[in-house]
Parts: C-alpha cells; sequence; structure tokens
C-alpha cells in the first residue's frame, strides 16, 4: 500500500489469448493483496466489430475504464498497446508495456509471407508496407512507454534492437498458477500410450507438423512402446493442413486434435501426458513449458528464445531448434524407457519454484511503484 493508503488503479489491456490472458488473471487476483485496485478490458469484448472500428471502440473503453487510473498496463504494443498508450496520454496516467513477443514479426509470418527467422528479422530492415508499418506502431508504443516488461533476456535483446534503451526494460519472469486442473476429454483418455502431448496455437513457429513428422517415423519403427500417440491441443492458422498431413503420414488413428480447449482442461490434457513437446521456433518465454514443469512433465523444447531460460540443470532435454534427428532419438529414447521418464519428471516439478507468483509480483510491484 503507498504512504496514504490509497489504492493504485491499474486499467489492465489485454489481447483475446494465449499467455497475456493467463497473466493478467494472475494480476487480477493478487495485486489487490498488494495495494493495488485492478480492472481488465479485454479486447475480445470488441473483436466481433470490424477492423479499425474495433480498435476505436476498444479505445474508448480503455479510456473511460481508466479515466481515474493511475496505470494503464498493455499486454502487447500495437493491438493493446496503442489504444491503450492514446488512452493514458488523454487521461494523463502513467503508461507500461509487457511485450511476450514481436508482433510485427509474427505478423509478418501469417499475413505478409515473411520467411526470415524473429532474430534475422531483427536485424533486417526492409519489408513490406503492412509489415513495417506494424514495426513502426510497436516502436512508437514503446519508445513511450514509462517501462517495459519482457519476461526473458531474449526478449530483452529483441526489444532493445527496435531501439529501445537497455535501462527502460525489465526481465520479469512469468509466473503461472495451476491450481484449477479440468477434466480430460473423453478422446484423449481413449489414445494409446505413452501419450506425447503439445499445446499451443496452430501457427508455423509452434513446429507442430515437423512434430508429426517425426512421430511418425519414430511411430513406424515399431520400437517397444510403438503404441504410443499423439495428442495436439490448440487452433489456429495451420489446423486444417495439419490434419491433411496426418492423414498423409498415415497417422490419422495415432494424432488427435482436440481444438480450442478451457486453459484448465488444457492443464488436464497435460497432466495426462507421458511426454511433452514444445518444437517451437521462437518463443518468448513460454507460460506452457513453466506449467509443464509444475505439473512435474518429462518434456522436450527446443532452445528457441527464452526455453533455454526454463529448461536447464536436468529439468527437461533441450534439442537444437530445428534439429529433427535429435527430437526424433530423445523421443524415441522417452518412449522406449519409462524410467527415464519418470527421472526428468521428477526434477522439472523441482525447479519450477524460481517461476513463482510470489516473485513475479514483487518484482512487479517494485517496477510500478
Amino acid at each position: 500500500m503507498n504512504e496514504n493508503n490509497k489504492k493504485i488503479k491499474v486499467v489492465i489491456a489485454t489481447p483475446n489469448s494465449g499467455g497475456p490472458i493467463t497473466y493478467s488473471k494472475i494480476l487480477f487476483l493478487h495485486l489487490p493483496k498488494m495495494g493495488y485496485e485492478v480492472r481488465i478490458v479485454n479486447f475480445s469484448s470488441v473483436e466481433n466489430l470490424p477492423k479499425l472500428v474495433r480498435h476505436v471502440v476498444y479505445f474508448l473503453k480503455l479510456f473511460f475504464e481508466g479515466f481515474k487510473a493511475d496505470i494503464i498496463y498493455a499486454q502487447d504494443p500495437v493491438s493493446t498497446g496503442l489504444p491503450a498508450l492514446l488512452a493514458a496520454k488523454l487521461i494523463g496516467s502513467r503508461f507500461f508495456l509487457k511485450i511476450v513477443g514481436d508482433y510485427a514479426w509474427e505478423q509478418g509470418v501469417q499475413r505478409f509471407a515473411v520467411k526470415d527467422s524473429l532474430d534475422d528479422f531483427a536485424k533486417k530492415k526492409k519489408y513490406s508496407f503492412m509489415v513495417q508499418l506494424l514495426r513502426y506502431i510497436e516502436t512508437f508504443v514503446a519508445k513511450r512507454a514509462e517501462k517495459i516488461i519482457v519476461p526473458s533476456n531474449y526478449l530483452k535483446g529483441i526489444v532493445e534492437k527496435w531501439g529501445i534503451e537497455s535501462g527502460k526494460i525489465e526481465v520479469i519472469y512469468n509466473a503461472v498458477s495451476i491450481d484449477e486442473i479440468g477434466r480430460v476429454p473423453e478422446a484423449v483418455k481413449r489414445m494409446s500410450k505413452p501419450l506425447v502431448v503439445t499445446a499451443g496455437r496452430l501457427v508455423p513457429w509452434k513446429g507442430i507438423k515437423p512434430l508429426m513428422k517425426v512421430f511418425e517415423g519414430v511411430w513406424h519403427a515399431r520400437l517397444e512402446g510403438s503404441n504410443a500417440s499423439l495428442v495436439v491441443v490448440g487452433q489456429g492458422t495451420e489446423e486444417k493442413e495439419l490434419k491433411d498431413y496426418a492423414e498423409e503420414l498415415n497417422i490419422k488413428n495415432q494424432c488427435l486434435f482436440t481444438g480450442q480447449l478451457s486453459h484448465e482442461d488444457t492443464l488436464a490434457v497435460m497432466k495426462e501426458a507421458d511426454i511433452f513437446v514444445l518444437n517451437s521456433t521462437y518463443e518468448g518465454l513460454s507460460h506452457t513449458l513453466i506449467e509443464a514443469l509444475k505439473l512435474g512433465l518429462c518434456i522436450i523444447a527446443t532452445d528457441a528464445g527464452g526455453n533455454g531460460e526454463i529448461i536447464m540443470n536436468g529439468n527437461g532435454l533441450v534439442i537444437k531448434t530445428g534439429d529433427e534427428k535429435m527430437l526424433a532419438s530423445n523421443l524415441k529414447m522417452l518412449i522406449e524407457h519409462q524410467e527415464k521418464r519418470a527421472q526428468f519428471s521428477a526434477i522439472a516439478k523441482e525447479s519450477a519454484e524460481r517461476f513463482s507468483i510470489e516473485a513475479m509480483l514483487q518484482k512487479l510491484a517494485l517496477v510500478l511503484r
């Protein structure tokens, strides 16, 4: 609580899905215990409106919701960040920004034929008009934030390449809560064991298609434990392509796509996993990977982005991004050896304490004061 015992009013502007929703929920539940009054304005409330109109309406929502706010805290630099910045400036509120990825790069990959990795994208200066516009917006917003919070040292390096001074960027590791675990869908229960699970948006950088290819090779090798099955949790732009690919690989009966599940049910499916795989080529700091640690899962993850800041000291297996041979070798070993899976699971749960809610909130509260 501040000196006058007056609660600091914070409006959180959050996108409509993914890690920012989980993060915002944690702040909503826990910051009030530390002297903050928290309100969330979710972009999902306007996403059914036409483009541009939705951003104007979202700005108005933030303006009226945040009219007496001390702080407006945006959870991405473009879709919520730009409206939040404009509202904060008009109201006279302090403006803070969390960056969990490069929005311009993500949109460029999904919509504007960008093929470069994020690291190459950060160095290259010329792209199409729309990609350049998104880059300009995210940099414009970031430069006007009082402080920028990023969830990994890797992302701090990316944001510095936008021309943001290092001292303005605070690294605060994400924390996740797994207090509520839902139900495992019946279709998942029917899948044969050992169960290999991956979860996330079905977008190119999550590496689900290469994972399917590797799984097919391992499964058709008729190893001990070759009754393994693969469960993919999530939805996204690649969903139809991935389902067609499962048929092409002849693993349709061994590969289940659950579609979008609630956060609680996603955790339930992850907990059911014998092996959890995150084969992404890009991550800021993965909420899902931290959840996997807290659930005590046996994990294989790439060294993309901040993954190497989570999987370390024997709490899982880290493979080089894009190395399908290494992925196949490790997946084969874990499918065949239950005792190895148990060893990694035990270490994983112990290592999750670094990502406690208490540690995250204490660091964030210091930044917001």
